[in-house]
Order: C-alpha cells, then sequence, then structure tokens
C-alpha cells in the first residue's frame, strides 16, 4: 500500500467514526468533531502526497503524529468512564492513525535511501 493511501484511509476513519461519537453521544459536544477537522486537513494534504510533494508530505506526516498524541487524552478518559463504545472509537482512530504514521515512516526512509 501507498503512503497516499495510508493517508487518506485514515483520512476517513477520523471523519467518519469522530462524526459516529458526536452523532451517538447522549449530550453532543463539538469536541468530539475535533478528530474530523485533523481529517479534513489530511484530506486537504492527499494531492500533495500523491504526488510526492516534500512539504506537504511532512505536513501531513506531523499532524498524523499530533493527532496519535491528541487521541491518547480521550482513550484515558474513556477508559476511567468504562465507555466501552468510545473505547473501541478511539482506539479505532489510533489504529489507523498509526498505521498511517508507519506508512509515512517507510515512506521516508525510503525516499532517503534512492537519493544517496
Amino acid at each position: 500500500m501507498k503512503v497516499h493511501t495510508a493517508s487518506l484511509i485514515n483520512a476517513i476513519v477520523l471523519i467518519v467514526v469522530s462524526a459516529w461519537a458526536y452523532l451517538t453521544s447522549e449530550a453532543p459536544s463539538f469536541t468530539a468533531l475535533i478528530p474530523a477537522l485533523f481529517g479534513a486537513f489530511l484530506l486537504a494534504c492527499y494531492n500533495g502526497v500523491k504526488t510526492e510533494n516534500k512539504i506537504t508530505a511532512h505536513i501531513a506526516a506531523a499532524l498524523t503524529v499530533v493527532i496519535l498524541i491528541a487521541l491518547y487524552t480521550p482513550l484515558m478518559a474513556a477508559v476511567e468512564r468504562g465507555d466501552n463504545a468510545a473505547i473501541i472509537r478511539v482506539g479505532l482512530m489510533m489504529a489507523s492513525t498509526l498505521f498511517a504514521l508507519i506508512f509515512f515512516i517507510k515512506h521516508f526512509i525510503d525516499a532517503r535511501r534512492r537519493s544517496t
């Protein structure tokens, strides 16, 4: 799988799961849509990542790292509440983000090897 495909999958997962969390909540909060906003930013980076624009790829990779780190707090809050649905949702977003991050790292390593 190519890095742009992994990033696209991650963006879609972030948007869909975030919307799912917002729409199924008893007391919806706009903070549940923050991952969807990041997913939209990743979608905006898609063409640049696909055409191997270095700046765009690095921005998308940095966003991916930020997303992974930022999802830690909601995961811990869901665990403390014992909210299994939230644990699954946040875990799914973290898994897709980690998946995309691994592809970004592999892509950057391969690009470095090709340039030397």
